[in-house]
């Protein structure tokens, strides 16, 4: 196994799942840092706080990006997996969790990050996009039916692995499927006060106003 190349490709997508554009397009155009706002979140829902709504919809589409751009590239580079000795699938979802891991953790931030929806959606988009579509779907009709962001997040992101399991369980070794429930933990334990404020029914509701 060369780690050399395998280190490369956990850093760089590290550093470019690192990237905070929510702090950065508040901090630039609206002048605040929106980890005072809200939940002192750097994503695109605490980013609408700040009452910025295109900067939200910018910092969503961006953070997005940022996870599918690494994932994107290694998968379509079978020369790095084959460098570091690792099936495609594999190295894949290494780059996808280290992005993940870099937008909820970001060094820039002193490891203050986001919750990682956007972003997870971009890193499974790349390495699954049959599946993260149909988790989309899933979140989409969860959101419309209960209002809740959280809980469609949630429950989007906790049946991507069985979904992944079913649809590329021909094309995903063990260790990425491993690999790919572990990103889906990652994005559940972040909403960790979410699931707390579902459970005792104080969580905000889409469109609803704050007393």
């Amino acid at each position: 196994m060369n780690y050399s190349v395998l280190m490369a490709v956990i850093v760089c997508s590290y550093l470019l799942g690192s990237i905070p554009f929510g702090y950065i397009l508040v901090r630039t155009f609206l002048g605040v840092d929106v980890r005072s706002i809200g939940s002192g979140n750097i994503g695109a829902t605490n980013v609408a706080r700040s009452g910025g709504k295109k900067l939200a919809i910018a910092t969503f589409l961006l953070d997005a990006f940022k996870g599918w751009l690494p994932v994107f590239v290694v998968l379509h580079k079978p020369g790095l997996a084959a460098a570091v000795g690792l099936p495609l699938a594999t190295l894949g979802t290494i780059a996808a969790l280290s992005a993940l891991i870099g937008h909820m953790f970001t060094i820039w931030l002193r490891f203050r990050g986001g919750k990682g929806v956007a972003t997870g959606l971009g890193v499974f988009l790349a390495l699954a996009p049959r599946a993260a579509l149909l988790v989309l779907l899933i979140f989409t009709i969860i959101v419309i039916a209960t209002r809740y962001v959280s809980l469609g997040s949630l429950v989007a992101t906790a049946a991507f692995p069985a979904i992944v399991c079913w649809l590329e369980r021909d094309t995903f070794p063990p260790a990425a499927l491993l690999m790919t429930a572990a990103a889906a933990l990652l994005v559940i334990f972040r909403h960790r006060q979410n699931i707390g404020r579902l459970w005792s029914g104080t969580e905000n509701r889409v469109g609803a106003r704050k007393a």
